[in-house]
């Protein structure tokens, strides 16, 4: 059962998705929810069933939040500052897109870098406990893969229609066929062996 994080001021929940694939950008979401906010079906994006599910959920998020904002970092980015970062900075571009600033954000996870002297708290598992955080999950993840499914389309060698960039056994052996492309995070390993026929871009 979601509920909200008890504060005066305004908090903001910020989640990512993406950060797993091989391919594609990161995206980041960060959401400000009245306090009356209550949606039954709201819940962590990995625990709702379908995509069509999620995209009822972002209606309602969208149409009821005070605030939100949405924000990617693309792969050569990944690549420069690592996965970890790429998503602490991913954040930061949302929140810094709202057009309030908030007075606490509320991090899925345990760890995140400072941004421009906001409070913040960190919390394991967030998408599954509070409304904001919730809704971050599902705005970004649903935007993520809208993304992923108009970039299949010009690289439909790797079914990223269905795979979202994830590491499948069919999205592996799609890279080892057809090598990776320009949306391939070249410091991942896309394959088992990747790095050692030197492919990697160090």
């Amino acid at each position: 059962m979601l509920k909200h994080y008890t504060y005066k001021g305004l908090v903001a929940g910020c989640d990512e998705a993406g950060r797993g694939c091989l391919a594609g950008p990161v995206f980041a979401a960060t959401v400000v929810l009245p306090k009356k906010y209550r949606n039954k079906n709201l819940d962590d994006s990995k625990k709702i069933g379908t995509h069509a599910q999620r995209l009822e959920l972002r209606k309602d998020i969208e149409a009821k939040a005070l605030y939100f904002a949405v924000a990617k970092s693309s792969p050569k980015e990944i690549d420069k500052y690592n996965i970890l970062n790429a998503s602490f900075r991913t954040m930061h571009k949302a929140v810094g897109k709202l057009s309030v600033s908030p007075d606490l954000l509320l991090i899925d996870g345990n760890r995140f870098n400072p941004y421009k002297g906001f409070n913040y708290e960190t919390i394991i598992k967030g998408d599954g406990i509070y409304y904001s955080i919730a809704a971050a999950s599902i705005l970004a993840k649903t935007y993520r893969d809208e993304y992923m499914e108009r970039l299949s389309k010009k690289f439909p060698n790797y079914a990223w229609q269905s795979n979202m960039g994830y590491p499948t056994k069919a999205h592996r052996e799609a890279i080892k066929t057809y090598g990776p492309c320009k949306h391939h995070r070249q410091t991942f390993r896309l394959y088992p062996g990747y790095e050692k026929i030197g492919l990697t871009k160090k």
